[in-house]
């Protein structure tokens, strides 16, 4: 697989070491990834960048993660989007879901079922 045919994911996550590790664990299994450390970063790069995947948490700065959900779904419609939280109960998760989100993981992360939910939510027609 070249690189053009590689699927990219866009993390949005305000922790740079949780971005890394992410990356890192996506570029390993084969995908392209695009780091932003918020919402609002994260939609300015796909103004130039394409992405087949947006994995956001929704608590951060500048732009948190459910206000950048709705903006996806209204502006990116054909992007898919996992949400990530371990604030508040799983209440944002749900929140998330409910907007839109295609499928949301709990913090802290394990990384097999992220990789696993990465390639389902990718795989699936929604």
């Amino acid at each position: 697989m070249n690189a053009e045919d590689r699927r990219c994911v866009l993390v949005v996550d305000d922790d740079p070491g949780v971005r890394d590790v992410i990356r890192s664990m996506l570029e390993s299994s084969g995908y392209s990834v695009l780091l932003a450390a918020n919402g609002k970063e994260a939609l300015r790069l796909l103004r130039t960048l394409r992405a087949d995947l947006i994995l956001t948490d929704l608590v951060m700065p500048e732009q948190e993660g459910i206000e950048t959900i709705k903006t996806l779904r209204r502006e990116y419609p054909e992007i898919k989007v996992i949400a990530m939280s371990g604030a508040f109960g799983g209440d944002y998760l749900r929140i998330a879901a409910y907007l839109g989100a295609h499928a949301t993981l709990a913090k802290p992360i394990q990384m097999d079922r992220l990789l696993r939910l990465v390639s389902e939510t990718l795989a699936s027609g929604q």
